[in-house]
């Protein structure tokens, strides 16, 4: 399986942030009702798994299916553009600005929403026979799962909804690490391999995720639940989509850009030692001074590390969310 090194790793997220924020109106929500949509069946998927094997942890195995989808097909998710936009914001890339990354996670909050609330109005026919039925037993776990995490933490006060924070910056943290696995490898076996496993240790720990809470709790309220709509927005929505936020800076963004940025070039005064013996070898002669060891090892990592400029001519191709959206990174997903 192929490897890709922190400092390329970190030029590939900065560089899939800044196209996602780049991309049209349409396209966005596009991207993003489906990559609510297809999470949404994944959670449908693991629920109905835990309740009619009894084994949580089967479940936990499974869902990432759905999330390992919708990034290879290269769908976005809010907890994703948490994290990408805003490093391609640190890395000052073009075209990304404060107004557009609030844009951006706007466009994505309203497209996950509208994915996940029409799966959740299918499978509430599903499981109700087009409403003609009580829930089915898979059913009545999801409306139990939302009166647990809405009154369940209203009855602890304010220590509920730090516990709620907490469960949604832990969220993120491992489903933003998951989105940086997809570009940890330019491998397929590679890139699942690097999802799969963050993704199943949130689920089977019951942290929240906004676009899954996005699908649980509305399929919980057509399906009869004790809760409120209210209830599911303050107990759980919003401090849930804080959490990630917070989650996705704190815990990948800005560890990953602090330590593994690329730096400056060579300063011109070294690079100016260098020339005198470049301009006094004879014509055709391969010159080598003892000047360049004057150069900083990580000025000397960095040449090494660099990659190499695109071919002139090269294609840009809008669905790869590689550096600079060029041929030379296209098949890296998002």
């Amino acid at each position: 399986m192929s490897y890709v090194q922190p400092a390329d790793l970190v030029d590939r997220l900065t560089a899939a942030g800044a196209a996602k924020a780049s991309y049209s109106t349409g396209t966005t929500i596009l991207r993003a009702i489906m990559g609510g949509a297809i999470l949404a069946l994944a959670a449908a998927f693991a629920v109905t798994v835990s309740t009619q094997t009894g084994q949580p942890l089967l479940g936990a195995m499974l869902f990432p299916v759905g999330f390992i989808m919708l990034y290879l097909m290269g769908f976005d998710l809010l907890t994703g553009v948490f994290t990408l936009v805003p490093l391609a914001w640190l890395a000052r890339r073009d075209g990304v600005t404060l107004p557009a990354m609030l844009r951006n996670w706007g466009l994505v909050f309203l497209g996950n929403l509208i994915g996940a609330v029409a799966v959740a109005v299918l499978m509430a026919i599903y499981f109700t026979y087009g409403f003609a039925t009580e829930p089915s037993a898979v059913g009545e776990a999801i409306s139990e799962i939302g009166h647990g995490r809405t009154v369940g933490y209203a009855e602890y006060g304010a220590a509920g909804m730090l516990t709620l924070f907490v469960r949604g910056v832990l969220c993120n943290w491992m489903v933003s690490t998951g989105v940086v696995g997809a570009f940890m490898s330019d491998s397929m076996l590679g890139k699942i391999a690097c999802m799969w496993m963050p993704v199943m240790l949130f689920f089977y720990m019951g942290f929240e995720h906004s676009i899954v809470n996005m699908f649980l709790f509305p399929s919980g309220l057509l399906l009869g639940a004790d809760f409120t709509l209210l209830d599911y927005l303050v107990w759980n929505e919003i401090p849930t989509v804080v959490g990630n936020l917070v989650g996705g800076l704190t815990f990948v963004a800005l560890p990953l850009f602090l330590a593994h940025r690329r730096h400056a070039a060579a300063p011109a005064d070294v690079l100016a030692d260098t020339e005198p013996a470049a301009t006094s070898a004879a014509p055709g002669a391969t010159v080598t001074s003892d000047a360049t060891s004057g150069a900083s090892a990580d000025q000397t990592e960095l040449r090494a590390s660099s990659p190499a400029a695109p071919a002139a001519g090269s294609t840009a191709d809008p669905s790869a969310d590689g550096p600079t959206e060029t041929a030379d990174l296209v098949g890296a997903t998002r």
